[in-house]
Formats: C-alpha cells, structure tokens, sequence
C-alpha cells in the first residue's frame, strides 16, 4: 500500500505539506490511509518535521492520529520531546507526555535539552513527571552540566536544589563548577560553588546523637553489668519510690553492690 501512494506522489506531497503547515492536505492524505509515521529521505519522521519547521498546525493533527509514533527519533537521536523541550514549548511538551512520550529517553534526554536552554517551566514539567536529575548523556554529562554552560543561573538553581550532584563529572574530567568557569558564567559558578560550600558544612557539622544505653541486668553481690548486642533507649523506672531517669551508660564492669535487681532489658 505504501508503494502505490509513493508512485501516486503522495509521498513528496505529505512532506511538502508538513513544511507548508498544510493542514488540510496533510488530513486529506491520511484520511485516504497515508502511513502517519512514514520517514522522509533524510529518515525524520513527520511529527519531528513538523515540530522542526515549526508547523504548529500539522503538529497538533498528527498528536489526534492514534498511531502516532511519539517517540520516534531522527538521525541525532532526539525524540518530539526533545525538540519541544530546547524550545521551551510547554503546551507541546504536555501533550507529548500525555501521549506516552519517553520523559527518561537513554542517551541525551528531555531534561538535557531543557535544561540547556533554560526554560524553568519546561524543567519542571520533566521533573515533575519523574525525569531523572542526574542523567547521563553518552559522554555522562549531565543536566546540570548543560545548564552550566549553556543555560542561566536559575536554571542550575532549580537543579541544585532538586537534587542535581554537582560533584559528577562527565568523561572528559569535568564537573558542572569546571563548565560554567568555562563558558564564563559568573552567577552560575556563584550558584554552584555556594551550594557545595553549604553542602560540605552540612557534612562537617556534628550530628546529634540520642540518648541510649545498652541494656543490662544488675544482679547482687558484685555480679557484672553484661552490655547486651543491641542499643537501646531504657524507659524511667522506680526504685524505693525513686524515678530513676533514661541515662547513658558505657558497656563495661562495673562493681556494684546492691541486693536489688533490676531488670532493664528492653522489651
């Protein structure tokens, strides 16, 4: 079937139209069983063709056909979402998502071509549709790495606090910091190495422990205190109407002499 609308030169006239954001031509040879997902000479997909030009109108038509192959990739390895991502074209992106597009494409994904051009929405969208921050591009770049370089400040923010790593480093050796010194982009090393400062403070600063202490049973006549395998926090008891509060004690012999015991192994 595809052969015959070929030789009808239906072929070089749906790719003309898509150009053209003919929409009505376009819908005129699909509704007479023109193959949506038909490749043009260079192997682009019409829908790719169509975002490329741009031809809004033919876009919106071919994300109404069923089979509509959102995923489809030209010879760059870039997807509709891709393309819509680089152009910050949120209502497009939106679709694509809705349609089954692949948020977390292998390879250069979505967030690496939103991120290089530094549209917040649109990385938002991705992120919030579960795009994985850290991606790593073929030669492991990552997102942040593109927004470093080629995107803006706010863009690295929004990264930094998602939970982009900005210690990852691609395969030639550099970090997201190495990048932005690089393309020059003064706010965003500023961004960059204000967050690794307060992340290494955030490492240093001592943590505060709970109060806990080994469970052990005291028994008469200078028996050992015998510390148990497993810490545990011991609840107040009363001895002689006396409330003894949660202390710390240290797992060592200790003589005592009482002729009570206490059990004070946690339950």
């Amino acid at each position: 079937m595809a052969c015959s609308w070929v030789m009808a030169g239906s072929y070089d006239d749906f790719f003309i139209a898509i150009k053209n954001d003919n929409v009505s031509e376009v819908g005129e040879l699909l509704n007479r069983g023109f193959d949506v997902n038909t490749l043009n000479p260079e192997a682009e997909h019409g829908l790719l063709l169509a975002i490329r030009t741009p031809a809004p109108k033919v876009t919106a038509l071919l994300l109404t056909r069923e089979k509509i192959d959102v995923n489809a990739r030209n010879r760059n390895d870039e997807s509709p979402l891709m393309l819509a991502a680089i152009k910050g074209q949120m209502a497009l992106a939106q679709q694509l998502i809705d349609k089954g597009a692949d948020v977390n494409k292998p390879g250069w994904a979505p967030l690496h071509y939103a991120s290089t051009s530094g549209h917040i929405d649109l990385m938002n969208l991705l992120l919030e549709h579960h795009a994985y921050i850290d991606a790593a591009s073929p030669n492991e770049s990552t997102p942040l790495m593109m927004a470093a370089m080629y995107g803006n400040a706010s863009a690295v923010k929004l990264l930094l606090e998602a939970g982009a790593d900005p210690m990852l480093r691609n395969a030639q050796g550099m970090a997201a910091l190495d990048f932005a010194e690089k393309a020059s982009r003064s706010e965003s090393v500023r961004v960059i190495a204000a967050f690794m400062r307060a992340n290494q403070a955030r490492v240093a600063a001592p943590q505060a422990s709970p109060l806990t202490v080994n469970p052990v049973k005291v028994l008469e006549h200078h028996e050992a205190i015998a510390p148990a395998t497993e810490h545990q926090t011991i609840e107040p008891v009363t001895v002689e109407s006396v409330a003894i509060k949660p202390v710390a004690i240290e797992p060592k012999v200790v003589p005592v002499k009482t002729t009570v015991i206490l059990d004070l192994n946690a339950p």
